[in-house]
């Protein structure tokens, strides 16, 4: 098993870099990691980015509810 680490098809870290493909790509930096190790991470990577995608359905949901504007009052 003599394959390349993952990390040297990947560009370097930009501005634009998730903060989980940043840390895995350390961590791969630092350690040669197997295969299902590299599954892990990359699962991780997809939950955390659910964790986020939620947080955005939320915050939405709370700015499209529709306010009451006030009270309806009957007039004579």
């Amino acid at each position: 098993m003599n394959e390349a680490p993952a990390t040297e098809a990947r560009p370097a870290a930009g501005p634009h870099t998730c903060l989980c493909c940043e840390v895995q790509r350390l961590v791969e930096q630092m350690f040669r990691l197997p295969e299902p190790t590299r599954q892990h991470l990359r699962n991780s990577r997809i939950e955390f980015l659910k964790a986020i995608r939620s947080l955005i359905d939320e915050r939405i949901a709370q700015l499209s509810r529709t306010e009451t504007k006030g009270t309806k009052v009957a007039v004579e």
